[in-house]
């Protein structure tokens, strides 16, 4: 598969991957696409608000204490009523579901990716 959209180490570099904790998740009502909305928690780096299009494979009560890998730095975004802070991470299938990219034990949160 061809690639046209090669990044640079130093590009690779600039983006901020941290583990963290989903300390909540409830329905996101206000949006068009399924999704929750979810604080999660990096731990020196703050508690951030996101909203994730998760909802065929996981629910709400589920995602509590679920340790997932998100990018950090990107500009806040307004989603719906919502500012997101964060993008949390996820492989995505042939039906569009998404599978969380999760820590496979147990890290302190703020972790970096590397």
């Amino acid at each position: 598969m061809e690639n046209n959209n090669t990044l640079t180490w130093n590009d690779f570099t600039k983006v901020e991957m941290r583990i963290g904790t989903i300390i909540s998740a409830e329905i996101f009502e206000e949006v068009k696409n399924p999704a929750y909305k979810m604080q999660v928690d990096f731990g020196d780096y703050g508690i951030k608000k996101t909203s994730a299009q998760i909802t065929k494979l996981y629910q709400p009560q589920e995602l509590i204490g679920k340790q997932v890998v998100a990018v950090v730095n990107f500009p806040k975004k307004q989603i719906a009523n919502m500012m997101s802070e964060c993008l949390v991470l996820g492989g995505l299938g042939d039906d569009k579901e998404v599978t969380l990219l999760t820590a496979e034990r147990a890290v302190k949160n703020g972790t970096k990716i590397a």
